[in-house]
């Protein structure tokens, strides 16, 4: 089964019909995902102007980058540690 994907635009599209009235169901079964998932982004994106959550998607982009990071760092001190015991 082919995943989809959706753009902020149309997650927020898809959240401002529920916060119009529309039932999840019908919402759910029109734009082809999930219950689970609506309530998802709900929990995700609730509240949220497109240019927002394009701004949170960097940010935790960027914040997945500088964790990486740290524990290439982390482990590199480990590593440095762990040699200079064994030396003396």
């Amino acid at each position: 089964m082919k995943r989809a994907r959706f753009s902020e635009k149309q997650i927020i599209g898809v959240l401002k019909e529920a916060e119009a009235g529309a039932k999840t169901a019908d919402l759910a079964r029109r734009h082809g995902v999930s219950e689970a998932t609506i309530y998802n982004w709900k929990a995700k994106y609730g509240g949220l102007e497109v240019s927002e959550a394009r701004r949170l998607r960097e940010l935790e982009s960027e914040n997945a980058r500088l964790k990486r990071l740290l524990a290439d760092a982390m482990l590199d001190q480990a590593a440095l540690k762990d040699l200079l015991a064994k030396k003396f």
